[in-house]
Parts: C-alpha cells; sequence; structure tokens
C-alpha cells in the first residue's frame, strides 16, 4: 500500500445512456509511468477526465494518496472543497496542448501560478523559466506559440502541467501529431522527468513506440467488453496475454 499513489475501485463511466467502461478496478504506483491503452473509441481519454475531476463516473470511486496528511482519500465521496484540493495535486497536459496564442510561453506556464498562488511577479517568473528550462525550452520564454515547432507546443505543455510541482501528471496522447524522432524526444523526457523528480505519471496513448519505452505498467481497455481486459507491462502482454484484441493492438496485426 505504501508504494501506491491511485486505487481505482469498481469504477463505471457512460454517455447519453450508453456504457463506455464498466467494472474499472486497478492501482498505479508512486513514481511510475502507467499507460492506458486500448483501441479507438474504448474510453481512454473519458478514463483520464473522470480521473482528473472533470467527468464524474455513473459509480465506483478513485482513492488518491493525500501526500500532506500520508493518507488515502476518496475523490468522488469528498465533498467539492476536498476535491478541488485533491486536485491541486494534478498536472494535466491535453492532447492539444491548449496553449493561449496571444500569450508567450513564460505567460502561458505562469498561468495557474498568478491565478492560483500570491507569489510576487518576480517569484512567478523564476518559477515558469526553471519549468522552461526543465524541458530544454531555456531561451524561449517570450516566444509566441505560433514561432515553435510542434514538439516544443508539448513541451511546453509539461511544463504548464509541472508549474505547481504536483506529484502526479496526466498526458491524454502527448506524441499526437509528432513525427517519430520529436515523439521519441518526448518519450526520453518524460522518463527523464520521472527518474530526476519522482513524479507519477498516468498516460493515455495508442502510439506503439512510447507504449514499449516508457510504460512501466499499464492497462488495455477493451470497446466491445467495456472493461479491463489486460494489466501490466506492455512487454510481458506481447509475450504472455493470448486475447486477440490485445495481441492485435500490441503487435499491429503481425505475426509474432
Amino acid at each position: 500500500m505504501s508504494d501506491t499513489a491511485i486505487i481505482v475501485e469498481n469504477l463505471a463511466m457512460s454517455y447519453e445512456g450508453h456504457v463506455i467502461q464498466r467494472d474499472l478496478n486497478f492501482e498505479v504506483n508512486r513514481n511510475e509511468i502507467f499507460v492506458i491503452m486500448g483501441n479507438s473509441g474504448s474510453g481512454k481519454s473519458t478514463l483520464m477526465r473522470t480521473m482528473t475531476g472533470l467527468d464524474e463516473p455513473d459509480c465506483g470511486d478513485i482513492m488518491y494518496h493525500c501526500y500532506s496528511e500520508q493518507d488515502f482519500k476518496s475523490f468522488w465521496k469528498s465533498p467539492e472543497q476536498m476535491r478541488h484540493k485533491m486536485m491541486e495535486q494534478f498536472g494535466v497536459m491535453f492532447q492539444n496542448g491548449a496553449l493561449f496564442s496571444s500569450m508567450t510561453l513564460l505567460e502561458n506556464v505562469s498561468l495557474r501560478l498568478t491565478e492560483t498562488t500570491h507569489y510576487s511577479a518576480e517569484r512567478i517568473r523564476k518559477i515558469a523559466s526553471l519549468k522552461l528550462a526543465l524541458v530544454g525550452l531555456k531561451g524561449y520564454e517570450k516566444y509566441y506559440p505560433s514561432e515553435i515547432s510542434g514538439g516544443m507546443k508539448k513541451r511546453v505543455g509539461i511544463a504548464r502541467a509541472m508549474a505547481m510541482d504536483p506529484p502526479i501528471l496526466f498526458f491524454d496522447e502527448p506524441s499526437a501529431g509528432l513525427d517519430p524522432l520529436s515523439s521519441k524526444q518526448l518519450d526520453d523526457l518524460l522518463l527523464e522527468l520521472r527518474n530526476s523528480m519522482g513524479i507519477t505519471m498516468i498516460v493515455v496513448t495508442h502510439e506503439l513506440d512510447s507504449i514499449f519505452s516508457i510504460a512501466d505498467n499499464s492497462i488495455f481497455l477493451d470497446h466491445d467488453q467495456q472493461t479491463i481486459i489486460a494489466k501490466g507491462d506492455p512487454k510481458d502482454m506481447l509475450k504472455e496475454n493470448s486475447h486477440y484484441q490485445v495481441q492485435a493492438f500490441l503487435s499491429r496485426g503481425k505475426e509474432i
């Protein structure tokens, strides 16, 4: 239990009366990169939105380790004020990056600090500059999103997600739209940040190279059965799991 950061219990999610996923049970350990994978439409992003408090589940709960109290707290059974307090432990990078085009990179990273803290402008500037440096963008503080590449925008999104030093980071398809080299560089960055800062990461992705490069643990959501059909290290799944959907996904239909 001491190594566990998140416990998901009997979670069920639906949309307009249609079941998306049900009976979801899994744990995420501290300081690991946990991948949520599955075919298109299986509910990967919906699960992430539920875990980050954006969508409420039909039933079940998520337990988060509260670092300030050294205890586990129910997320969806807690009062709204407590949920907001728990959400301060999260940093989230959405698929499209969601950068503000009218703001510099420094201003984008500074935004949450400006809105939620009483730090001085100089302290906020130093923190935002440090986060940009951590993702390899030192010297780009005054650039605008339109002036940088897609891979660099992803890095800015990571820097912004880390602005408040959260112990848990969520990523929704971080490599989407990137060329293979930029995707590998982003994977290397996630590994470096996990190793150097001890951050727990939950990554939604369908990119095989990324899955095999970064995942310590994972779950596979099946669209047809509407639940988890495989858990564990993806490399082990490829060798040992006999489920057709899992094998087809991890091998892209090639003979193994």
